[in-house]
């Protein structure tokens, strides 16, 4: 089975980055965490950049075991790295910078096309401008077809989203969403944006001071309301639904997942289409029967797995099972006694429509 394997031993000013991780080899594993966590510094020994002791294993492919004497440089490693900033040549076109990279791979070992790469990325209509004259969306668009015109096995994204605005974020987010549905080339992605990570990230990966506090599907971690993440302001799970269709009339879409239906504000997307929806603890709340009329539309009847505390002493957050998949709600603790609420209990989560994001 096609894995990555990294053990990375490496003394720092303020801590020692020592991990052990065994992750997927397809899809994207974000290492997230606060500054200062050891990300970046972690994603440079994978590169070999940072000379760590330990392993480097890419679905079979070692680049380093400090065991058995191997050290592969980094410029013998396949793989592409996106910085936060582009580092496009400035006095080249967008298509003398594309092929700057393909030109590393000899003919025979290029396994991504110019054409493929390209159309990944939108950037077909920029290839004869100069990289001075594009937007940072832009630029980092390029710089990300770039890499993969280097045909790597790995790709390694170092906050690539974290130089530009809120608007160009949302702009480059979707084409990042096409590179995970349609290659199958492991991207390890840094970022310490938690709506990055929940709309790209398949297997997460929490670092604390050099260490892992903890590392699985990215659903699971989410939901854990025994780490930092369940803490925030916000908190929040992911569900993975599908586009069952929409209501034109009231500009609604429908999705439909393990634990039911949803409906949310219009999407763009067509029936059958995979959505994975974030969904705040802060707008889920609870009732004991579904039965009143409610202005909230989405109402879905859950189990009670189980209460902690939240990081407001007013505040408790509420463990839900929905058909097999876990929810968040935090309510205040004054909700939870008037309402009788104990581990076990059905209820009904009621979640707005115009709060949910896909």
């Amino acid at each position: 089975m096609s894995a990555l394997t990294i053990q990375a031993r490496l003394p720092l000013a303020d801590f020692a980055l020592d991990v052990d991780l065994h992750l997927p080899g397809r899809g994207v594993t974000a290492l997230f965490g606060a500054s200062g966590s050891g990300k970046t510094t972690l994603l440079r020994c994978v590169a070999g950049l940072s000379r760590a002791a330990g392993r480097v294993e890419v679905n079979g492919e070692r680049w380093q075991d400090d065991g058995r004497g191997v050290f592969v440089p980094t410029h013998r490693r396949a793989l592409g790295y996106v910085f936060q900033e582009a580092s496009l040549f400035a006095h080249l076109s967008v298509r003398d910078n594309l092929f700057f990279g393909q030109r590393r791979v000899p003919p025979g070992e290029r396994r991504i096309a110019a054409d493929t790469a390209i159309g990944l990325l939108g950037i077909g209509h920029l290839l004869d401008r100069r990289s001075a004259t594009l937007s940072g969306g832009e630029r980092q668009r390029v710089a990300i077809a770039r890499a993969l015109l280097t045909s790597p096995r790995l790709l390694l994204m170092d906050e690539p989203l974290a130089a530009l605005d809120a608007a160009r974020k949302l702009e480059i987010l979707p084409y990042l969403e096409r590179l995970h549905d349609e290659l199958a080339i492991p991207v390890l992605y840094v970022s310490h944006a938690l709506d990055e990570v929940m709309r790209l990230a398949d297997h997460l990966v929490l670092l604390e001071a050099g260490r892992v506090r903890a590392s699985g599907p990215c659903a699971e971690l989410l939901a854990r309301v025994d780490l930092p993440l369940a803490q925030g302001e916000d908190a929040a799970v992911r569900i993975e639904t599908t586009v069952a269709g929409h209501d034109e009339a009231y500009q609604l879409t429908r999705l439909d997942f393990a634990g039911g239906s949803i409906r949310v504000t219009r999407m763009a997307r067509a029936p059958g289409e995979r959505v994975r929806l974030r969904i705040h603890a802060r707008d889920v709340s609870l009732a004991l029967s579904a039965e009143a009329p409610s202005s909230i539309v989405n109402r879905l009847p859950a189990r009670i797995a189980g209460f902690s505390a939240a990081a407001h002493p007013a505040h408790c957050l509420v463990s839900l099972d929905a058909g097999g998949v876990p929810l968040l709600a935090r309510i205040t603790r004054l909700s939870k006694d008037q309402l009788g609420l104990a581990a076990g209990m059905a209820v009904v989560a009621q979640i707005k429509s115009v709060a949910l994001l896909g």
